[in-house]
């Protein structure tokens, strides 16, 4: 049975893991065109994604709410309800999506009272200005997406997100390094490439979403159901705050650590940001397994059917500890060779190779702790799961990076045993809360 029920989630996961995966890739192509120009440039990078994490990651935490949504209304067979949900989900996340957008752009100068040096941030101003508004037609997509994934309709997405690699990294070759005739624009060229392509996949998937025989049924009905209505936006908002906050409490613990690291050098914090990127990627599977689980089990939820929650949960979990493990594997045996993906740069590519050890160590946890999350929003439990989120990162994971790092000397590699520490916490505590909820439901 749980293979079975393995088997099905990875159906519906791979997709999702395909279009986080690429997703990533774009963030990764701007990094490894953005190193080739320069080490400055590319810890300007690493600053700007430092600081717009937060925020971003927050709108995206209210997009889940979509998919959360839409599946249990799905799993009762309602298809209006997935409609009015689909209606009110986009308005929300539009709504955030400009109100963070319109908060990177009045707080840009934080960037110089952040004790970075001096030049990196002058090299950051413009990009984070451009990624700020970026923002929009991002997380308009990912409304759309969640909508689409909710109802386990998961490769149109994907498709849009893989072919956005090559259109971004087309679009940097033209616009970093001035070819063709276009004006050599480096990291700006790098931010510009990306707002233009998520500008594409957003109006692409619009189109889809309004036009295709496949959500033809839940378009006809928009006379009678599309309207904006506050207790919906309540229903989204009871999943969508929890979850933004519990993501964002993650993001939020590697962008403070980001800017942290780059009080201790430009070196440090480029060689940081290649270990974070390579992490970040393993964890868009991760996220995609998450989210699957999280969609099975929330449509489990709306059929009242405890026993596949159960079983979704229990092989998920597992799945969890085998890619955790696989990952840890693969960052130590080739941890002195990925580096050179970002950065040729000797001093830095050391420094990221002994990063990449300690990225190793938290593997396992930081695979479980997001499965377990997801399980749980799949089941509606929200409240608890964030506050365990906000103890384990900002209670133990900080603290205890900060005094490694600079009460013990250990620099960078404090700061990431920091991780390892809160990572751990969390993957214990909602694991556990996971069975416990089970259990009493």
């Amino acid at each position: 049975m749980l293979f079975a029920e393995a088997k099905k989630t990875l159906k519906l996961a791979f997709p999702i893991i395909l279009g986080e995966v690429a997703q990533m890739m774009l963030g990764i192509i701007d990094t490894a065109m953005v190193g080739a120009v320069g080490y400055k440039q590319l810890a300007a990078a690493a600053l700007v994604m430092s600081v717009i994490n937060i925020p971003y990651v927050f709108g995206i935490g209210i997009t889940i709410s979509v998919s959360q949504m839409v599946s249990m209304a799905h799993g009762r067979r309602d298809g209006k309800l997935v409609s009015h949900y689909l209606y009110n989900g986009f308005w929300l996340c539009a709504i955030f999506a400009l109100i963070i957008s319109l908060a990177i752009e009045f707080s840009k100068n934080i960037l110089f009272h952040l004790g970075q040096d001096a030049e990196v941030a002058k090299f950051a101003l413009p990009y984070l200005q451009i990624m700020g508004w970026s923002v929009i037609p991002m997380l308009l997509f990912l409304a759309l997406k969640q909508f689409t994934d909710g109802l386990e309709f998961t490769k149109t997405a994907m498709i849009l997100s893989l072919s956005a690699i090559p259109l971004n990294a087309f679009l940097n070759w033209l616009l970093i390094y001035g070819n063709w005739g276009f004006p050599r624009m480096e990291l700006v060229g790098a931010g510009l490439g990306t707002l233009i392509t998520r500008i594409l996949i957003f109006v692409v998937l619009g189109i889809i979403v309004l036009y295709h025989k496949t959500f033809r049924k839940y378009i006809a009905v928009r006379s009678r159901v599309w309207k904006l209505k506050w207790l919906t936006m309540k229903e989204l908002l009871h999943i969508g705050i929890p979850s933004s906050f519990q993501i964002s409490m993650e993001a939020g613990a590697f962008a403070v650590s980001g800017i942290l690291i780059g009080t201790i050098g430009a070196v440090e914090q480029a060689a940081h940001q290649i270990a974070l990127s390579l992490a970040s990627l393993t964890f868009m599977v991760s996220m995609g397994l998450s989210q699957a689980g999280s969609i099975r089990t929330s449509n489990a939820f709306g059929r009242n059917d405890r026993n596949a929650i159960r079983l979704i949960g229990k092989s998920t979990i597992i799945m969890a500890l085998i890619y955790g493990s696989f990952c840890a594997v693969i960052f130590i045996c080739f941890r002195h060779q990925l580096p050179y993906v970002f950065n040729d740069d000797k001093e830095v590519v050391s420094m990221a190779a002994y990063l990449l050890l300690f990225a190793a160590l938290f593997q396992i946890s930081d695979s479980t702790q997001s499965i377990s999350a997801g399980l749980l929003r799949g089941i509606k439990d929200v409240k608890v799961p964030t506050f365990f989120i906000a103890i384990a990162y900002w209670a133990i994971g900080i603290p205890v990076g900060c005094l490694l790092a600079f009460y013990f000397d250990m620099g960078a590699a404090g700061i990431w045993t920091g991780f390892i520490t809160g990572l751990t916490f969390s993957a214990a505590f909602l694991s556990l809360r996971f069975r416990k909820m089970v259990r009493k439901k």
